[in-house]
C-alpha cells in the first residue's frame, strides 16, 4: 500500500483570522505584531496584501510603517489564534486518526488507508480544504505527497489557498528541479554554503557524492541532503547524540516591550525545540530559560516536571509560565532563550523526522493532555490532544 500525507498551512493566520473577525479589515494590508508606535516590536504575520508591499514575518515594525503607512497594525490576540486553531485541528481529527499538529497553523495529516472510507487523496485534500473554508472562513494551503517532507515543500508551492501534488513516483524530479532556497531545513547558513559551492538546484546537490556533501555540509546534514534530493523521507539530522541538552534563543533587532511580541517570539522557539525533539531520540522532563534585558543584563532560571515534555502546547504552557514568574515588566527584552536539559533516552525511538509514535503511546499523551487541562481549566470544554512524538 502507498503511504499518502498531507501538510496543511494555514495562510497567513494571524492576519486572517483577524480578517475574518473584522470584515472591515478584508483587501486590506494587515500588519500582526504591534501598534506604529511600538517602535521595538517586530512583525509576527502579514496579510498577503501586506506582503505586496515587501512585509515579512520577523521584520522590524518600524521598517513596516515604513513601507505600508496605510497599513492595518494590531498588536494581535493569541488566545483567539489558538481557540481557531483547535477548531481547525478537530477538523483534521474527522480525516484521520493519525494528526499530527506541528504548531498552531499547520499539521500533517496521515491518509494512508483512507481511500475506502473517504475516496482518493486528491478527494480527501479537496474536502479538507473545504471544510477548513465552510466552516472557519479560513484558507489552507495542502500539499500531498507519499511521504511527510515533500508534503511540506509542496504545501508551499501555491500559496495562498492552493493544492500541490506530487504524485507517487515523481518526488526525486521534483527534489532535483527546486532551487535550494526551497529546501526545508536548510537555514540561513546552509544557504550560504549552497551560494559559496555553486549549488543552486536540488539537480546540482544530487549530482554530489555522500562523500563530498559530507565534507562540505557534515555527516548528520549531508547525509539528509543526499537523502532529500533523492525524494525520500527524510532521515534525522540533528540527534543531539553525546550531548544532555538542546536549545535554541532569539536576539531582537530592538527591544521588545509588548508581550504579544514577546509571547510569539517564545512559540516560535518552542516550535524549533519540538522539531529537535522529534528529530531524535531524546525526552526531557526540565525546561530552561534565558532573558536578556535592554542593557545586557542576563537572568536564568529552569524547572523540572514530574512527565516528559509531549506537545508544542505543553512546551509552551510550561516556558511561558516560567517566563511570567521571572521576567520584570516594563524591561525591554534584547534576548529570549529555550531549552530542554537533562536529555534522556525515549521510551520510543523515532524511526525519521517525522514519526508520531505508537498507538498507545498516542493513547497515554492524550489521557495526560486531558488531565492537564483538568487542572488548569476545571470548567473548560474538553478536546483531543494530539501526539507529537
Amino acid at each position: 500500500m502507498c503511504s499518502f500525507f498531507i501538510h496543511a498551512d494555514l495562510d497567513a493566520f494571524y492576519a486572517s483570522v483577524e480578517q475574518l473577525d473584522h470584515p472591515e479589515y478584508r483587501g486590506k494590508p494587515v500588519i500582526v505584531g504591534g501598534l506604529p508606535g511600538d517602535r521595538r516590536s517586530v512583525v509576527s504575520t502579514a496579510s498577503y496584501e501586506a506582503r505586496k508591499f515587501g512585509i515579512h514575518s520577523a521584520m522590524p515594525l518600524v521598517r513596516a510603517v515604513k513601507l505600508c503607512p496605510q497599513g492595518i497594525f494590531l498588536r494581535g490576540n493569541m488566545k483567539r489564534y489558538r481557540e481557531k486553531s483547535e477548531l481547525i485541528m478537530s477538523i483534521f481529527d474527522e480525516f484521520s486518526p493519525d494528526v499530527q499538529q506541528l504548531s498552531i497553523d499547520e499539521a500533517f495529516i496521515d491518509i494512508t488507508g483512507m481511500k475506502s472510507l473517504l475516496g482518493p487523496p486528491e478527494t480527501i485534500a479537496r474536502k479538507i480544504k473545504e471544510r477548513i473554508r465552510t466552516e472557519t472562513g479560513l484558507t489552507v494551503s495542502i500539499g500531498l505527497a507519499s511521504n511527510k517532507y515533500i508534503a511540506k515543500i509542496a504545501s508551499g508551492m501555491s500559496k495562498p489557498d492552493g493544492l500541490y501534488i506530487i504524485p507517487a513516483g515523481g518526488e526525486e524530479s521534483f527534489m532535483r528541479s527546486l532551487p535550494v532556497g526551497k529546501i526545508w531545513g536548510a537555514g540561513s547558513k546552509t544557504q550560504e554554503l549552497f551560494q559559496k559551492h555553486g549549488l543552486k538546484t536540488g539537480d546540482d546537490i544530487h549530482r554530489l557524492s555522500l562523500e563530498i556533501l559530507t565534507s562540505i555540509f557534515g555527516k548528520s546534514f549531508g547525509l539528509f541532503l543526499y537523502r532529500a534530493v533523492r525524494g525520500e523521507g527524510a532521515a534525522a539530522f540533528d540527534e543531539e547524540r553525546g550531548t544532555h541538552s538542546m536549545s535554541a534563543e532569539r536576539t531582537f533587532p530592538y527591544d521588545l516591550f509588548d508581550n504579544f511580541a514577546i509571547e510569539t517570539a517564545l512559540f516560535d522557539i518552542c516550535q524549533t525545540l519540538m522539531w529537535r525533539l522529534l528529530n531524535s531520540s531524546w525526552q526531557s522532563s526540565t525546561i530552561s530559560l534565558k532573558i536578556r534585558y535592554g542593557d545586557f543584563t542576563t537572568e536564568g532560571a529552569r524547572e523540572t516536571s514530574a512527565t516528559p515534555v509531549s506537545t508544542l502546547n505543553d512546551l509552551y504552557d510550561r516556558l511561558l509560565n516560567l517566563f511570567h514568574k521571572k521576567y520584570q515588566p516594563g524591561r525591554g527584552l534584547r534576548l529570549i532563550g529555550a531549552g530542554l536539559m537533562n536529555l534522556e533516552a525515549a521510551g520510543a525511538l523515532q524511526g525519521d523526522l517525522f514519526d508520531s509514535g505508537s498507538t498507545a503511546e498516542k493513547e497515554r499523551r492524550l489521557e495526560q493532555a486531558i488531565l492537564e487541562i483538568n487542572k488548569k481549566f476545571p470548567d473548560a470544554v474538553l478536546r483531543r490532544g494530539r501526539s507529537w512524538i
